[in-house]
């Protein structure tokens, strides 16, 4: 809930800092308001950063921005974006089952990940151009100059979805002098670094860049099962930059880029091992039980990962005075190629191969004024054109009947009776390469125009309206077939011959035939034992494994598979440049994005167009049932969740002082219809809630106290709340917090450089990330059905226990990073680094063990690593 005595001690104890923060820094401006003014080497840097389209100082832009030079970066050892959260608190990252199956999280809003339908909340840029997906642009961020976190919802300054933020990659322009780097870096695990690029002229009117990277590493966990060691890194990507410049009024850049990786990830540990762990050690399977951090699993399959992006794009800037045009043309592919274990222990039930393409076109178009009066306006169109294909499948192993089996009875399995009963060769049910088939197509097309308008009231006060009108439709296909013939058996119509034909002898033929039907449809009460005449249909309890059910395609007569919507979004800031020292800014604005489609095999059709149900329980009517597409054992879900639309209320407070600077945004956002995704060991369900909010302060700061020593600080506190979601994974989640959101994150820094002789230098850097104890999932699915009565009340308080029980598990990430660097005046960089050097471990994400009831399963943390590199820079 929102509001406790342990949270609003927290508020307190944050709101003071940043009060006792601020007044510091007051301190500081009112000492450098006397003569003798800091050195102006001792001067903080000023920034500049091109969050609202226009180069502008980080400390005179009225948005809430976080900005990481690549300097920064470097010296932080920071290799892809998952790892920039430790820079930037009000941004997690989220790793799952593959390299690039990330979900960048801001403000506690984000989702995207395990589902190629599912657009991110959060959208991320490299110079400009979208990436559509995690597995885009998970690379090693060659040429880096900085990362632009924007918070809130962006829509009037970037054309493409954007309803929780953006995160913006600008690398470095080609140069017309001659220069470049090369890197090379050795660590334990014996990761292997090694970085290159030069630039410089191609002729009177243009200039080149290029670059390349490698880096491969070990891996630190150990798979038992298949004697090979996984979570390691293999990677390489090269980059062509072409700048041409025929006149100081036009500015061409053409830019193409690929990227591969190839990896063994990610290791899935065993956080709790539940009774079905008894039946994988009855068939022969191993587990390292209950065990996070040992880095030690089995599997049987190992998890390969191997993803390829390459694109194109070209950037025209014109200068025609007063105004100037900017275009932006990109098209990308994605190709990724993915298998693995999906039970993560040595026996060998099932894997789930799939093979994914992404074909995206993008253009987006930009005139900006620069007049010397009170208005200037920023207009633009934006395109977006998207192909996503996908084959993947469910394949059960060697192991899994014999598995099912165990969990049934063993040898005196009901399945066995079922098998024998249907006159089926004995291995006809759960046997190995069955399961399900899958091919999906998603085809978008979107189209926004959206702008600003800037009107300065007077020198020091502006007030800035936007606008942003999208366009989106979207059309999937599928062609999913269940090839496991158990899952296809109606165990109502079988209950009731069944137990007619048990019955005849003793009833007759037409007693058994009603008595028989009167119980058919009738599950077990916990622990009810038939004696005698049956009193239920016992064969009901098998449902529970009947996992890769039939599939009902779309488009179909009843469900067409399109969306089209449209939305109209605005923002409205005003802006005060109070003095010299300090600016402010309070806006409002709201943020869309478009429906997402459930592009996986746990797309189902929605209750109002479907009531499941067998021919003897008489279901009542429904479109797809009369329609003729019902479907044996058929159930419902959701095939899409519908549009986000994201307001949120800022008011920022900006400082910038000889010493020093701050940061400060109070902020309330919500998103109405917030698309959750939730695991629930069996399949994700895709959802809307109604309604999540995130009330908050961030703050950071940098304080350069004396001419060598520069320290930053950032925190940020949250309070998230699900305002409204009646129709979450786990029941009701109204009024719950959501999970894996921490209430405080900090960041501190602190870097030293040493000025030594012949214009040498060392450089000291450590800097400090921690969050608040945080709980890692809403609910889990430890609480079997059969423990409950098979009522609306029974699952009421099955949901209720499951969220329970989620609230024993959480987590506290920690990571303290440091370097040396040794630097001659001649170029050479020597460094010797660390990432967490304290060894801190903890779950990033915790799930329901996959068709293991009890059991739970989590993604470790990455251990310490630590090594050196040698830099050289002409």
């Amino acid at each position: 809930m929102r509001s406790n005595s342990t949270s609003k001690i927290s508020r307190i104890a944050l709101l003071s800092s940043i009060c006792f923060a601020g007044l510091s820094f007051a301190g500081v401006a009112q000492a450098q308001t006397a003569p003798a003014a800091a050195e102006p080497d001792q001067e903080t840097e000023v920034v500049i950063v091109t969050a609202t389209k226009r180069e502008t100082t980080l400390q005179s832009i009225p948005v809430a921005v976080s900005v990481t030079s690549a300097d920064t970066i470097n010296k932080a050892q920071v290799r892809d974006l998952n790892d920039i959260q430790t820079l930037v608190p009000s941004l997690r990252v989220s790793t799952n089952q593959s390299s690039t199956n990330a979900t960048f999280i801001i403000r506690g809003f984000g989702n995207g990940a395990n589902n190629a339908g599912i657009e991110p909340s959060v959208a991320i840029f490299i110079d400009g151009v979208y990436r559509s997906r995690a597995g885009a642009s998970i690379g090693d961020l060659p040429n880096l100059q900085r990362v632009e976190v924007l918070r809130g919802p962006q829509s009037t300054l970037f054309g493409k979805n954007a309803s929780a933020g953006v995160i913006s990659l600008v690398t470095r322009e080609p140069k017309f002098e001659y220069g470049g780097s090369a890197e090379l870096s050795y660590g334990n695990f014996n990761a292997i670094v090694a970085k290159a690029d030069i630039t410089g002229p191609l002729g009177e009117n243009a200039a080149g860049a290029l670059s390349f990277g490698y880096n491969k590493r070990d891996g630190y966990v150990e798979n038992i099962g298949l004697g090979v060691d996984i979570n390691n890194r293999d990677r390489f990507n090269v980059r062509a930059d072409l700048l041409i410049k025929p006149s100081d009024t036009l500015k061409v850049r053409l830019i193409a880029d690929y990227d591969k990786l190839d990896e063994l990830c990610c290791a899935v540990a065993n956080v709790l091992s539940g009774p079905a762990s008894a039946a994988i050690k009855a068939i022969g399977g191993r587990i390292v039980e209950n065990s996070s951090f040992g880095d030690r699993v089995y599997s049987d399959v190992p998890p390969t990962n191997l993803i390829e992006n390459r694109g194109v794009s070209m950037q025209v800037d014109y200068d025609f005075g007063k105004l100037s045009f900017t275009s932006i043309s990109a098209y990308r592919n994605s190709h990724g190629e993915q298998d693995g274990d999906v039970d993560f222990t040595s026996a060998g039930l099932a894997s789930v191969p799939q093979i994914q393409d992404i074909d995206t076109l993008t253009q987006e178009f930009r005139l900006t004024s620069n007049y010397d009066g009170p208005v200037n306006f920023l207009l633009g169109g934006y395109l977006f054109k998207e192909n996503i294909k996908q084959d993947s499948a469910v394949v059960y192993g060697k192991d899994f009947r014999n598995y099912v089996l165990a969990l049934t009875g063993g040898a005196a399995s009901p399945i066995l009776l079922i098998e024998a009963t249907n006159r089926l060769p004995s291995g006809t049910y759960f046997a190995s390469g069955t399961g399900m088939v899958e091919k999906f197509g998603l085809d978008a097309d979107a189209q926004s125009i959206f702008g600003t308008v800037d009107y300065k009231i007077t020198d020091a006060l502006t007030l800035t309206g936007g606008f942003n009108y999208t366009k989106d439709a979207k059309k999937i296909r599928t062609d999913a077939t269940a090839t496991e013939p158990f899952a296809l058996l109606d165990l109502v119509v079988f209950g009731d011959s069944f137990y007619t034909g048990a019955l005849t002898p003793v009833l007759g033929a037409a007693g058994a035939a009603g008595y028989a039907r009167s119980i058919a449809g009738t599950p077990c009460a916990p622990g009810a034992q038939p004696p005698g005449l049956p009193i239920c249909n016992a064969f009901l309890g098998l449902t529970a494994v009947q996992f890769q059910r039939p599939f009902l395609n779309v488009p179909n007569v009843v469900e067409s598979g399109r969306s089209n919507d449209e939305n109209t979004t605005y923002s409205v800031r005003l802006a005060w440049e109070i003095n010299d020292n300090f600016n402010a800014y309070a806006s409002y604005a709201t943020g869309f994005k478009a429906t997402s489609f459930n592009l996986s095999r746990d797309s189902k059709p929605s209750p109002a167009d479907f009531i499941p149900g067998s021919p003897i329980t008489n279901p009542p009517p429904s479109k797809i049932r009369s329609a003729g597409l019902a479907l044996t054992n058929l159930g419902t879900g959701s095939r899409f969740a519908g549009p986000e639309e994201a307001t949120v209320y800022e008011i920022g407070l900006k400082a910038r002082f000889p010493k020093g600077a701050f940061n400060l945004t109070l902020f309330d956002q919500a998103i109405d219809g917030f698309q959750s995704n939730t695991f629930t060991g069996t399949g994700f369900i895709l959802a809307n809630a109604g309604k999540q909010s995130t009330k908050g302060v961030e703050f950071d700061a940098t304080y350069r106290p004396i001419r060598p020593l520069i320290l930053t600080y950032a925190a940020t506190y949250l309070d998230p709340l699900y305002d409204d979601f009646k129709g979450g994974a786990y029941g009701d989640y109204t009024g719950r917090t959501p999970a894996g959101i921490a209430e405080f994150t900090y960041n501190a820094s602190a870097t030293f450089i040493q000025p030594l002789s012949n214009d040498n230098r060392i450089t000291y850097r450590a800097d400090y990330f921690w969050t608040s104890e945080t709980q890692l999932s809403q609910g889990l699915n430890l609480n079997p059905a059969s423990a409950f009565p098979a009522t609306q009340a029974g699952r009421d308080a099955r949901n209720a226990a499951n969220l329970k029980a989620a609230e024993a598990y959480t987590y506290q990430p920690i990571s303290l990073n440091a370097s040396i660097t040794f630097a001659t005046s001649n170029g050479w960089e020597f460094t010797a680094w660390s990432r967490n050097l304290t060894d801190e471990r903890y779950l990033t994400t915790i799930f329901d063990s996959v068709a293991q009831d009890g059991s739970i399963s989590g993604y470790p943390s990455p251990p310490r690593t630590y090594g050196v590199s040698v830099k050289h820079i002409w």
